[in-house]
C-alpha cells in the first residue's frame, strides 16, 4: 500500500525539523560559551518565529474560488464567467414547525395502527408485542 504525502504532512515535518534545529542551535551556543570560559552561554541562536495556523474567511475563499474559475475559463478558452451570486443562508426549522411535523406524524401513525387493528379485529390503540419472556 503506497502512502501519499500531503502538504499537511510536509508542513508538519518542516515544523518538527525547525524545532529540532532550534534545540541544536541552543546547545551549540551553550557549548561555545563553555569554550570561552566565562560560564555564560554565548549569543543565543535566533529562534524561528512560531507561526500559528492561518484562517481564511468565507469571503476570502469565495474570492479565491472566483479567481480560479476565471483562470480555468481563460485556460479553456471560454468567455469569462459572471460573478457567482452569494448563497442564501441556510433555512432553519422553527420549534413550532417541528412540533407541527411531529404531531402530524403521530396522527398518521395512530391512523395506521388503527387501520391495522381493524384489519386484525383487535381493539384500536393496543400494540402487539413480540418480546420473548425471559
Amino acid at each position: 500500500m503506497a502512502r501519499t504525502i500531503t502538504n499537511e504532512i510536509i508542513i508538519a515535518a518542516i515544523d518538527g525539523f525547525e524545532a529540532q534545529k532550534a534545540r541544536i542551535d541552543t546547545q551549540i551556543a551553550e557549548l561555545r560559551g563553555m569554550l570561552s570560559g566565562d560560564g555564560a552561554p554565548a549569543e543565543k541562536a535566533a529562534a524561528p518565529a512560531k507561526r500559528g495556523r492561518r484562517r481564511i474567511s468565507a469571503e476570502g475563499r469565495a474570492r479565491i474560488a472566483e479567481a480560479q474559475r476565471k483562470r480555468w475559463a481563460s485556460a479553456k478558452g471560454e468567455p469569462e464567467v459572471a460573478a457567482a451570486k452569494p448563497s442564501k443562508q441556510k433555512r432553519r426549522l422553527s420549534p413550532a414547525g417541528r412540533r407541527a411535523i411531529q404531531e402530524a406524524l403521530r396522527r398518521r401513525w395512530a391512523a395506521k395502527r388503527a387501520e391495522e387493528a381493524k384489519a386484525e379485529g383487535r381493539k384500536a390503540g393496543t400494540r402487539k408485542h413480540t418480546a420473548t419472556a425471559a
